[in-house]
């Protein structure tokens, strides 16, 4: 296993890394659970991504007992949770939100259910256009301070309010965000490449990526079609299957396709191809992977020894597949 610093922090995150998004959404048994984190943890990957709305808590109640299981050291990995949309159905209107009250409860419900005396990451799951900045600095830097929250970054943020963040942090000497989870993977780049482009050195910014396979695309299953268990065909997943069948869905299908035979070529998968690009970028920390067994954790992390396969040859391949790479933001 590869570890990089999360940003300029002096923390050093597992270049894979295991979500429960996914994963856990369905209620997957303890047990299930416990084998594919123990697949993850052995192949040497130490951060484990989750939130309080995933599976409206359940995926941290099924996480929290897995890791009773394991008898790891708590020191030995990391952990995380996200706060913004709540953790049960229908949320009240202090029980959602960046308001201090639900930051601050909300850390305390996800600390209970994931068993744990302190989150090592706790990110802000979107902005709450309602919440003023500073408020928001203040409780996240207080939550430090008590030792609640090791860490605390942000998810699906623009540039400037990540900027407009370290800035109340710098003017009123508090701790700033020390990381971004945001959506990467080679259907969607702009925002990675350059939107936040110029803050992996202004800030340092570390990054925690998640979709990696582009919602499963990338993984070349859906190349011929929709497997009856695939995701785009249950209840509640109507936006996906969507997302699939629309135009720019049949026209990134047909890239998959492509990218399907280079990896053969390469002699492995489509989707090891794709997290192993996505590595290929010194700006991701770490890339979240999900999987609902260890076969599938085995498989993910294969995609390390892939990076060495991507050649400036290959990786002009791949973009000339892709076409699409962004364009800069003119400097003004």
């Amino acid at each position: 296993m590869e570890y990089r610093r999360l940003g300029k922090s002096g923390l050093k995150v597992s270049a894979l890394s295991f979500g429960a998004w996914v994963t856990f959404s369905n209620q997957m048994a303890v047990e299930a659970a416990k084998q594919s984190m123990t697949a993850a943890y052995d192949a040497g990957v130490n951060f484990f991504d989750n939130a309080e709305i995933y599976a409206h808590g359940q995926a941290e109640l099924v996480m929290g007992e897995a890791l009773q299981k394991t008898g790891w050291r708590r020191d030995s990995y990391i952990l995380s949770s996200k706060v913004m949309w709540g953790a049960i159905p229908n949320p009240k209107p202090t029980q959602r939100g960046l308001s201090r009250k639900h930051v601050v409860e909300a850390c305390h419900q996800a600390m209970e259910r994931l068993q744990v005396d302190y989150l090592d990451l706790y990110f802000c799951h979107r902005p709450d256009p309602e919440v003023p900045m500073e408020e928001l600095v203040w409780t996240m830097t207080n939550l430090i301070q008590q030792g609640k929250v090791l860490y605390w970054g942000t998810s699906e943020w623009s540039a400037q309010q990540i900027m407009e963040a370290h800035s109340v942090a710098r003017q009123h000497h508090l701790i700033p965000p020390t990381m971004e989870q945001p959506q990467y993977n080679m259907f969607h780049r702009y925002r990675f490449e350059v939107e936040y482009g110029r803050l992996y050195d202004a800030v340092g910014l570390g990054t925690t990526i998640w979709s990696p396979l582009a919602s499963g695309m990338l993984t070349g299953k859906y190349n011929d079609g929709a497997p009856d268990d695939s995701r785009i065909n249950l209840k509640g997943y109507e936006w996906l299957r969507e997302m699939f069948e629309n135009e720019e869905g049949q026209l990134r299908l047909a890239k998959t396709r492509q990218l399907t035979q280079l990896a053969e070529e390469l002699g492995t998968s489509t989707a090891r191809l794709a997290l192993a690009w996505c590595l290929k970028n010194p700006n991701v920390s770490t890339v979240i992977t999900g999987a609902s067994r260890p076969e599938q954790v085995v498989d993910n992390m294969q995609a390390l020894d892939v990076v060495e396969l991507l050649t400036d040859d290959v990786m002009a391949q791949i973009e000339t597949i892709l076409d699409n790479s962004p364009e800069p933001i003119p400097f003004q």
